[in-house]
């Protein structure tokens, strides 16, 4: 009989593509998956630019966040950008 909670392998480090596909020839079922992300795609092509000036310490800090979340700074102001319009507004709460 099976354990009801086997443990999970981790995910290796691969330095080729051609080692992930070897690794990706087994079953898998028995690995630990956790430590991934979702990846957001653009898939829309990106045919405007904008110019913005920013102070240094905001562009410090926005490369920071951009790197923490392991994307381009100018990838991760556009995401940020995106989630603002996308995210319902609260509305104001009403005087009484």
């Amino acid at each position: 009989m099976k354990p009801k909670n086997p443990k999970l392998r981790k995910v290796p480090h691969f330095k080729t593509d051609e080692e992930a596909e070897a690794f990706l020839d087994q079953d898998l079922s028995d690995l630990d998956f956790s430590q991934f992300k979702p990846m957001h795609f653009e898939i829309l092509p990106k045919e405007k630019s904008i110019n913005l000036r920013l102070s240094e310490s905001l562009l410090d800090t926005i490369r920071q966040n951009a790197k923490r979340e392991g994307v381009p700074y100018q990838r991760y102001i556009r995401l940020l950008i995106e989630r603002g319009m996308t995210t319902p507004k609260q509305s104001k709460a009403k005087a009484g």
